[in-house]
């Protein structure tokens, strides 16, 4: 079954940023760090660091705030822990809390530690982008969860904030493991497995995230199709850019960019303006029979690397049961989280990359708002 949709108001300009490659500012809540040569593999280097400002600057308890968490995750691939976090129905209240912070980005509140609202929900494996963390994707979480969602993320080793390197990134395999690694622990959790229901787990990204949850779900990529990808579109592709800068020959990818991570736990794959399509494995298109729904932002203003149609990797025209939705006006950074009344100037200000800045028209909220009904209309089509 292929589904198509489209949301859109106004026609938008085709003014795409040519500068893509410009170094970002890492941000904490407090100080303001020199500029860090990092990257989105498929676009921009984006590395902001976000806060949990939680027990120490509690406020009164705020009806219709989501559940959030942390945990450590412990895997066999990865030598230290690493940070995951757990967005859910709130039950019982605690404290709202603001998660993720910072000058540019507006925060999310949430009640933290909050019990879980009896009942059995599906669960949401989300990957950020590169350069990006699962604080910072909160705006999706948040609102996710209150629409009867468990959605658990991870920051990745090597692809996030502050810890994002181009010969990393290009693991995909460690990525993918990541996810897995949070639904084991999840799953082994006393409190919260009684909370999942194992029929409906989604892997779900944005960008280098959606990569990952395409990968998850049993959908591998070629490296010589990567290759001859990066060399037909040259200085255009950002994401190829990246990595030669950090010294990988796409002529020689590693093992892990093309390794089968399919985990058979899940029940669908939600891929947002996803990466590396143009380099997916047409053998493991054949043998994907998971629900897949795409998200695409932009029309006018959608990226090359991220073009799922026709005039781009027709991902969508390809797979056997897919839904694709795209919002517009849009680009690929409008599904970052709203930006503060100071973002668009601080970014100006040290002249970095106008990621605040839309295409004409461009609801940011709004287009926010779109993709969560998209995301709960699919997850509830799971039942």
């Amino acid at each position: 079954m292929k589904t198509h949709f489209a949301i859109g108001h106004k026609p938008v300009r085709g003014d795409l940023y040519p500068d893509l490659g410009r170094r970002f500012l890492q941000f904490d809540l407090n100080h303001r760090y020199p500029k860090t040569e990092t990257g989105c593999p498929e676009m921009k280097s984006i590395v902001f660091a976000f806060s949990l400002l939680a027990a120490g600057t509690a406020i009164a308890a705020e009806p219709g705030l989501a559940g959030y968490d942390r945990f450590t995750v412990s895997a066999d691939h990865r030598p230290a822990l690493m940070q995951g976090s757990v967005w859910y129905p709130v039950g019982t209240k605690t404290y709202a809390g603001i998660i993720g912070k910072g000058p540019v980005f507006k925060a999310t509140k949430a009640m933290v530690g909050a019990g879980v609202k009896p009942g059995r929900y599906p669960l949401i494996l989300l990957s950020h982008g590169s350069g990006g963390n699962m604080d910072a994707i909160s705006w999706l979480s948040s609102d996710l969860a209150n629409r009867g969602m468990i959605v658990a993320g991870v920051n990745h080793p090597g692809s996030t904030s502050g810890d994002s390197s181009p010969r990393r990134s290009i693991q995909l395999e460690q990525r993918a493991n990541d996810l897995s690694a949070v639904l084991d622990h999840l799953l082994a959790d006393p409190y919260f497995a009684q909370f999942i229901d194992t029929d409906r787990v989604v892997a779900a990204g944005f960008s280098l995230g959606g990569g990952t949850a395409l990968n998850l779900g049993g959908i591998s990529f070629d490296a010589a199709a990567y290759a001859d990808y990066c060399k037909k579109f040259g200085n255009t592709a950002q994401d190829c850019i990246f990595f030669t800068k950090g010294g990988v020959d796409v002529d020689h990818l590693p093992d892990a960019f093309s390794a089968d991570s399919t985990d058979s736990r899940l029940s669908g794959i939600i891929a947002i303006d996803p990466g590396f399509t143009y380099a997916i494995s047409e053998a493991s298109l054949q043998k994907t029979h998971l629900p897949v729904h795409l998200i695409s932002l932009g029309k006018e203003n959608i990226w090359k690397a991220t073009d799922l149609g026709p005039s781009g990797s027709n991902l969508a025209g390809r797979l056997q049961n897919v839904t694709h939705a795209t919002f517009a006006p849009a680009h690929h950074f409008t599904f970052l989280a709203e930006c503060t009344e100071k973002g668009a100037h601080i970014l100006k200000e040290e002249a970095d990359d106008p990621v605040c800045d839309d295409p004409e028209g461009t609801d940011r909220a709004g287009i926010h708002a779109d993709i969560v009904r998209s995301i709960a209309s699919y997850v509830e089509g799971l039942n």
